[in-house]
């Protein structure tokens, strides 16, 4: 999300070709906004510089729809699959993507291999 509405060169092609295709609604969620504020707070260094307030004015700006976080989505996360052997992957914002992403039906892109262990179709790895 931060890489598209930053205009990042680092968004890869593929990307840039679902991006591209007009009748697909790209979705940012509320749960990274929740996460880019509490980095913000721990981590300042590290993190944007924009607030979430200014995020959000990007991605609605980029065209972006909002994804709020529902009882389903908390729901669904009981039912995401991992690899057998996968090492210990604690971070719940990541685990809340995918819920919401296979709850909704929808694609999950990242470029996080911490989450190759995953064995959610609605996940896409570039």
């Amino acid at each position: 999300m931060l890489w598209i509405v930053g205009e990042s060169k680092k968004v890869p092609d593929k990307v840039r070709e679902i991006l591209s295709v007009k009748e697909n609604e790209i979705y940012y969620s509320t749960i990274s906004i929740w996460e880019v504020a509490i980095k913000r707070l721990t981590h300042p260094d590290k993190i944007t510089a924009l607030t979430p307030k200014e995020l959000v004015g990007f991605c609605k700006e980029a065209g972006l729809l909002e994804l709020p976080l529902a009882l389903e989505h908390v729901y669904t996360l009981e039912t995401i699959s991992r690899q057998d052997n996968a090492p210990p992957h604690k971070d719940p914002f990541d685990r809340t993507l995918i819920s919401q992403a296979k709850s909704e039906s929808m694609t999950f892109i990242t470029h996080d291999d911490k989450l190759t262990t995953y064995t959610e179709p609605c996940i896409l790895y570039v």
